[in-house]
């Protein structure tokens, strides 16, 4: 193969590969990968590079993709790309981990992340994942979430989640540990003020409740289940007064709140998941009002959940120290900790009680409305677990904070959702705002395309035309006086005055005399009308037609559009099939 088809055969691929636009400093490390004697006559290989790579980006990427195929075999075989690893854990011989979101919504991506280091960790080990939903703060749960959120980690992990546990259903295991602590010395109910507390705490000062007799804390904590009111007393541990750390001087470990929690307050209790033998309730006819605070409630579960490793957000890494307090008090084993860095998702919005309140205002028309980077909205869009899964491993295991615009993330996820979905989605035709043409003398055709241009065997459509067809608006307005031009996969017809003439079937003329290469569907009574959602700010509906194959596929079902892209089908009405758009 001489120098001028080696470059036409990379410059095809590379278009192929993107979008129809091919680029020379790609086309030219592959050549030089190819042969390394072109770096001594780099100046003219560049040269001959732009010609051609300008040649075929003024191709249509159908014409492009016909071209390729006979380039195809000739393409060195691209080594296997490494799979990204994990970093090995220390004393992996048990696995047990968690992942402990709140219930102020559900998941979105900054949660996908560490979710998927925590799901890809237990599967690499054969371990198991405990989703711990946290809602010790009975003020900022939104009880949807309860539901949500399992459902979320369900599919996000591909079905890993070995167990699904509510804090708030264990508040009796938490009230036995405080109550040990006391009964040992190394907790006890503080009534300062806070504003005092403070003041002491940061001139390396104890509190005046500190040092008081082990029975009189022992009684005080018994009042703050029934005397007490909010604020007037804190349960401390007893750490350094004098630590180099304020924030590890006695901190609060229980709270007296009595805001309702939704939880007991509402008849749904009664479907919380059972407990495991060993666990601890309270009566269900009880409103609680002392509630562990995160670092009490954390330590415990870990412990009774025999929690191995611990992945978590390097923000936590003081709470993690905080909670070795606790375990040298009572003798446990620390597990072994990875912290990882925040990812930044730059121009979408993630607050949930934002969301949430946009939605009340009608902004939008729920957590899985299609501009959302909530979870719910990109499975809605056809988005797969493993593109978000391959994500997150390409991030990897790192503490360095990381800032992502929201063009930059799906760039990178709609790569890794192509991996996933291009070998095993069929193809389609579908015809935006269509146009009715006649082309004088076409003749009667039967044309038949694979459902999957890899992959004859899946089957076939089939059209039957004459010389009526649809095609788009838009390229109707583009057609030029007497241009050749191509019916995909059908015929060759030029434009003369207000007529359209049939010219040939032969896609060797248009090869060589032609450019532009257009969808279509035959006119016919069995199209399908489709109205196709984008995920722009304004929600655009594209309205158009399908090919009649359309009308068997079932909700759910993922395929792709020629020239449009991955499109997944959200619902069949009688008169329409409706497609939520996912990407090119």
């Amino acid at each position: 193969m001489g120098l001028k088809e080696s470059i036409r055969k990379y410059a095809l691929q590379n278009a192929v590969e993107y979008d129809g636009k091919a680029n020379p400093g790609s086309v030219i490390g592959k050549l030089l990968a190819e042969d390394h004697s072109l770096k001594k006559k780099m100046k003219d290989v560049s040269k001959e590079v732009k010609k051609v790579v300008a040649e075929v980006n003024k191709m249509k990427i159908e014409e492009q993709k016909k071209e390729f195929k006979k380039y195809k075999k000739k393409i060195p075989k691209k080594k296997k790309e490494e799979k990204k690893r994990l970093p090995e854990l220390k004393n992996a011989k048990k696995v047990v981990m968690r992942f402990s979101p709140s219930p102020s919504g559900p998941m979105h991506l900054g949660h996908s992340y560490p979710l998927s280091l925590n799901s890809e960790y237990c599967r690499k080990y054969k371990g198991k994942l405990i989703l711990r939903i946290e809602d010790t703060n009975p003020e900022t749960i939104y009880e949807p979430a309860y539901g949500m959120l399992p459902e979320d980690a369900k599919w996000v992990t591909k079905d890993n989640i070995g167990r699904v546990v509510v804090q708030s259903d264990r508040l009796g295991l938490y009230y036995d540990y405080a109550e040990k602590l006391v009964d040992i010395g190394k907790a006890y109910v503080c009534e300062c003020t806070s504003d005092h507390f403070r003041e002491l705490i940061f001139e390396k000062k104890a509190c005046p409740c500190r040092d008081l007799p082990l029975e009189e804390h022992q009684k005080r904590y018994a009042k703050m289940f029934n005397e007490y009111k909010p604020g007037e007393a804190v349960l401390r541990i007893k750490t350094d007064i004098k630590h180099k750390n304020p924030a590890m001087r006695d901190f609060p470990l229980m709270r007296i709140n009595d805001h309702v929690h939704p939880r007991w307050a509402s008849e749904k209790h009664e479907l919380c998941p059972p407990l495991e033998k060993g666990e601890h309730s309270v009566e269900k006819d009880i409103a609680p009002r002392v509630w562990p605070l995160m670092n009490l409630a954390v330590f415990v579960d870990d412990v009774e959940m025999g929690v191995t490793h611990v992945l978590r957000a390097k923000d936590h890494i003081d709470n993690a120290k905080r909670q070795e307090f606790l375990y040298r008090y009572l003798e446990k084993d620390i597990p072994e900790t990875i912290f990882v860095g925040k990812i930044n998702f730059e121009g979408m919005p993630m607050s949930c009680s934002k969301v949430k309140k946009l939605i009340e205002e009608g902004k939008y028309e729920g957590w899985s409305d299609i501009r959302l980077p909530f979870l719910a909205a990109l499975k809605r869009r056809g988005y797969q677990p493993d593109a978000l899964i391959k994500y997150s491993l390409d991030v990897g295991v790192s503490q360095n904070d990381k800032s992502v615009t929201k063009e930059e993330f799906f760039k990178a996820l709609d790569h890794f959702n192509k991996e996933v979905l291009d070998d095993k989605t069929n193809r389609y035709f579908f015809i935006e705002d269509p146009k009715e043409i006649k082309i004088d003398k076409a003749p009667k055709q039967r044309v038949e395309l694979d459902l999957h241009p890899d992959h004859p065997k899946r089957g076939k459509r089939e059209f039957y035309t004459d010389e009526n067809f649809y095609i788009a608006n838009e390229e109707f307005k583009n057609l030029e006086e007497g241009e050749l031009v191509r019916l995909m996969d059908c015929l060759n017809f030029r434009k003369e005055g207000k007529k359209f003439v049939f010219d040939s079937t032969d896609y060797e003329k248009f090869k060589k005399e032609g450019r532009k290469i257009i969808h279509w569907l035959p006119v016919s009574d069995d199209l399908v009308t489709v109205n196709l959602l984008m995920p722009d700010e304004d929600k655009t509906l594209k309205i158009g037609i399908a090919e009649p194959l359309a009308a068997k596929l079932k909700e759910e079902d993922i395929v792709q559009f020629e020239r449009v892209g991955f499109v997944r089908l959200d619902k069949k009405e009688k008169d329409k099939l409706v497609f939520w758009y996912g990407h090119r």
